[in-house]
């Protein structure tokens, strides 16, 4: 009996453990499921901001779950897991932004000021305090040293036509290097966002905004022609573009930005 009490204890405290780096993300997974709607063969999506606001008990429910979790315990867990969680923390914060005002407003941006942006509204209750989108995005996602991983402009979501796909699933650290994949693919795909006609390359205006994450060396990019040419099939690249790529001897230029909202009720208008 003393033999097998130990093993029984280091049992429990290893599956104790276990659960605590997995942050259950179940009730955001299902929200999403259910009211973002993929869109031109799931190349994109569309948000249905009025069923959410229909489903805001259960919104707020994991907002609350989020803002549950203390930073000692967080910062315990696996950096997949992490990132996980900041990412589908921004994107569950950025949608109850949006249905403060919904459906009364036609960009995220008309709930800033001539003085602030939405994205420095202190809103967002995590870590035993009130912050920000940006604290979330610039303090933590993309902070050098941390996560070091050019992906995450692919995950997270401002609400906006412009803006990469909000995902029909939680991010998950078990999953998070596929779903980044995907993203990355889904995006360059995005014939709207991003193409390459007459020798010219039109890219979104996110790569020109946050250039020095493709710059840096995270992952291995050090250029951001160098990154667009790992995705060369999905933006429509030859092998030998590619290479001309690499070479510098393509123009690239950036699109304007369409920061109308990503909502399902004005794709359905259309």
């Amino acid at each position: 009996m003393s033999r097998v009490l130990p093993v029984v204890v280091f049992s429990l405290i290893f599956i104790s453990v276990t659960d605590a780096s997995a942050f259950d993300h179940t009730v955001w997974n299902s929200l999403l499921q259910q009211h973002v709607v993929p869109q031109r063969d799931g190349v994109t999506t569309a948000v249905d901001y009025r069923g959410l606001n229909e489903d805001r008990v259960r919104l707020k429910q994991y907002l609350a779950s989020l803002a549950a979790v203390d930073k000692v315990s967080f910062e315990t867990w696996p950096a997949a897991e992490k990132l996980a969680f900041l990412i589908n923390a921004y994107n569950a914060w950025t949608v109850e932004l949006i249905l403060t005002a919904y459906p009364r407003l036609t960009s995220i941006k008309e709930l800033g000021s001539f003085f602030s942006s939405p994205w420095k509204k202190d809103f967002v209750q995590l870590f035993g305090e009130k912050i920000s989108l940006d604290d979330i995005e610039h303090g933590m996602i993309r902070k050098q040293g941390e996560y070091d991983e050019p992906r995450i402009h692919f995950a997270v979501n401002c609400a906006s036509i412009g803006c990469p796909a909000l995902r029909a699933e939680a991010y998950t650290g078990e999953r998070l290097e596929m779903q980044l994949t995907e993203q990355t693919e889904l995006f360059l795909a995005d014939r709207t966002r991003n193409r390459f006609t007459d020798n010219r390359l039109e890219i979104s205006s996110i790569f020109k905004w946050y250039r020095d994450d493709f710059e840096r060396g995270w992952r291995g990019y050090r250029s951001l022609a160098d990154f667009i040419a790992q995705y060369g099939q999905q933006i429509g690249l030859s092998v030998e573009d590619v290479q001309r790529l690499r070479r510098d001897e393509i123009d690239i230029s950036f699109l304007d930005y369409d920061w109308r909202l990503n909502s399902l009720a004005r794709e359905r208008s259309r």
